[in-house]
């Protein structure tokens, strides 16, 4: 055997080992780090934040039945998880649905991007919250004031990332499609829609989990059932071992919807193959 590859076959387990490292060793000693911040908290500064033994224990009692039903206020935290996933799909497909066009009207004129885009930019930074009351003057119920706060927020990385993929597209491709003579229809279909939909889709993957932030922040005003108002129940209960748990569960689900948007990437987006 040769010496370079001798050195190669002795490397390849120092590889495995340093890859081990980077992604299982490292991101448990960053858990391990903050669960004995918090159990320190918990013993030494203030008794009100549970330990983390406790939370584990609350989690354990939700999710034996995580599906009960017990009345039109009383569900298990799976049901509750459900509500909210459900709210912020439909927002967000508003969003896309409306948010796609106006992106690709914005980047293909600049007469449409000049008259949008100074309203896009006042009300893109608006907080979530500041749009709940209008919502609810607007429709008087909690679940159409929540898919209207969701959409109203959700909407502009869309729109934003639609146009900026349109314009991204090499002015050779058009050119090309003056003199083959296509329609406006076929353009779009062939050129446009291809050449931003790298752009559409991560305009799609910011909007997603913009709209999952909001969700628990407007739950929690508008009540009803959902993993905000969840939270925010359980606080009034003065069961903080509880929302612990809703939040490791927001994260876990964040997490999923983020897998979720990462597999539609890569199938879709081109330049990730």
């Amino acid at each position: 055997m040769s010496t370079a590859s001798t050195a190669s076959a002795s490397a390849s387990p120092s590889r495995i080992r340093l890859k081990w490292l980077a992604n299982v060793a490292l991101p448990l000693l960053t858990f391990g780090v903050v669960l004995a911040v918090w159990s320190f908290i918990s013993l030494k500064i203030t008794s009100d934040i549970p330990a983390p033994t406790v939370a584990w224990q609350r989690a354990i009692e939700l999710f034996s039945d995580p599906f009960y039903q017990k009345g039109p206020n009383d569900m298990g935290i799976g049901w509750q998880v459900l509500y909210s996933l459900g709210r912020v799909l439909g927002g967000f497909a508003l969003a896309v649905l409306v948010g796609i066009p106006v992106g690709f009207m914005m980047g293909a004129s600049e007469t449409v991007n000049r008259a949008v885009y100074p309203l896009v930019q006042v009300l893109r930074p608006v907080s979530p919250l500041a749009w709940l009351p209008i919502g609810l003057l607007l429709f008087k119920a909690v679940d159409p004031s929540a898919l209207f706060v969701i959409f109203i927020t959700s909407i502009w990385p869309v729109i934003v990332n639609t146009a900026a993929g349109v314009k991204a597209i090499p002015q050779d491709y058009m050119n090309v499609a003056r003199v083959l003579q296509l329609g406006k229809l076929e353009i779009t279909r062939r050129i446009l829609i291809p050449g931003a939909l790298p752009h559409i889709i991560t305009g799609m993957r910011l909007s997603l989990g913009v709209a999952w932030m909001v969700i628990v922040a407007a739950e929690m005003l508008t009540g009803g059932i959902g993993i905000g108002f969840f939270v925010w129940d359980e606080w009034n209960n003065l069961n903080v071992a509880s929302i612990i748990v809703a939040i490791g569960v927001i994260g876990v689900v964040g997490i999923a919807l983020e897998a979720a948007m990462n597999l539609v990437q890569n199938r879709l987006d081109y330049t990730r193959r």
